[in-house]
């Protein structure tokens, strides 16, 4: 279960911090300042993250991670699993858990670790019963979920000013995203739409992301990938380039390292709240976010670079988030996405003299 990443570590490695986020894909790599922050403030430590496994590839990828432990879903269920894990976690004499994730199946986790002590957020930003378990607990202030996250590193001493995402490059993807722009775009420059998200809540209209890429191609010369994850996505991403032909490409089937890379290169992404966004926000690729149910300024991709979209919001718990109707969503219009998606593509316009 332990990625390939490093052999066995010495026990000279001190502190030894296991870092409990286990999924989802946005979240995880919401929490990737955590790892660097402990890097910095401690260069000799040896760190470790505990994931499921799609998000377990792209840490295992990530500089300031030593190892990298997969998680399978549901392992709570299943005995012989518990048992792997208790060995593997136990053998690392663990100083610290550092619960982001805040839920029973990583508080169980981080006990079944046996670190020494376990932190996670208080009881209104942890649920079920993950605070019982912590031996410290944190009520965090900031607003926006890095900043928040990086919170919980204060009982440890860790104070961070910059968070750093540092998102390691994966080369071999990177080499077939280069041929994709070549074959499929014949452009370098070119911006990602992704229509799809995790929850109808979340999403919005496919014809008013066409009208956005027909924008960005009239005024910007700008061709857009659009890309999917899933049959659904696949289905919206369809939908997206029928209605805006010769400006919008349906994107190949990707790998997250390949779309890790893809957003990498892109001028621009353009996105609802998914994981999608917030990778290609953590590889510093400008991104317009487009919100409804859930509070922008909470989980809106991090940074000043960005741009993010919101007209309504709802207030209350995720549950109830994920039912609200799709109002929400269709509430914004095309106008203000266009002129998000201007602002920032007038900065590359602008500093394109100091450049050269």
């Amino acid at each position: 279960m332990t990625g390939p990443k490093v052999p066995q570590p010495s026990e000279t490695r001190k502190p030894r911090i296991l870092i409990l986020r286990l999924s989802a894909l946005g979240d995880v790599v919401l929490a990737l300042p955590v790892a660097s922050a402990v890097r910095v403030a401690h260069p000799g430590a040896w760190i470790t993250w505990a994931a499921e496994p799609g998000p377990a590839r792209l840490i295992a990828n990530h500089p300031d991670v030593d190892e990298v432990v997969t998680v399978p879903k549901r392992w709570m269920f299943r005995p012989g699993l518990v048992l792997a894990l208790y060995r593997q976690l136990r053998a690392q004499r663990f100083d610290w858990a550092i619960d982001v994730q805040g839920l029973a199946k990583s508080a169980l986790l981080g006990k079944l670790a046996g670190a020494r002590r376990q932190v996670t957020f208080a009881t209104r930003d942890a649920r079920e019963f993950s605070p019982l378990l912590a031996t410290d607990v944190v009520y965090p202030r900031a607003t926006h979920i890095v900043e928040r996250n990086l919170e919980l590193l204060q009982v440890l001493g860790i104070r961070v000013s910059r968070p750093e995402f540092r998102l390691g490059a994966f080369p071999e993807a990177a080499r077939r995203v280069l041929l994709w722009c070549g074959e499929l775009l014949n452009a370098e420059a070119f911006a990602i739409i992704n229509p799809g998200a995790s929850w109808p809540s979340k999403r919005w209209p496919p014809d008013r992301f066409a009208a956005v890429a027909r924008h960005l191609a009239d005024r910007w010369g700008l061709s857009s990938f659009v890309v999917w994850g899933n049959r659904e996505e696949r289905r919206l991403a369809e939908m997206v380039v029928a209605q805006a032909p010769a400006a919008a490409y349906l994107a190949p089937p990707t790998t997250l390292e390949e779309l890790v890379e893809l957003a990498r290169r892109s001028r621009i992404f353009i996105s609802a709240d998914t994981g999608p966004l917030h990778l290609a926000a953590a590889v510093g690729t400008p991104c317009v976010g487009l919100y409804g149910p859930w509070p922008a300024e909470r989980c809106g991709p991090y940074g000043p670079q960005h741009v993010w979209v919101q007209k309504m919001r709802l207030d209350g718990p995720s549950r109830l988030r994920r039912r609200a109707p799709t109002s929400f969503m269709e509430a914004i219009d095309i106008p203000t996405v266009c002129a998000a998606c201007d602002e920032i593509l007038s900065r590359y316009r602008t500093a394109a003299p100091a450049a050269a």
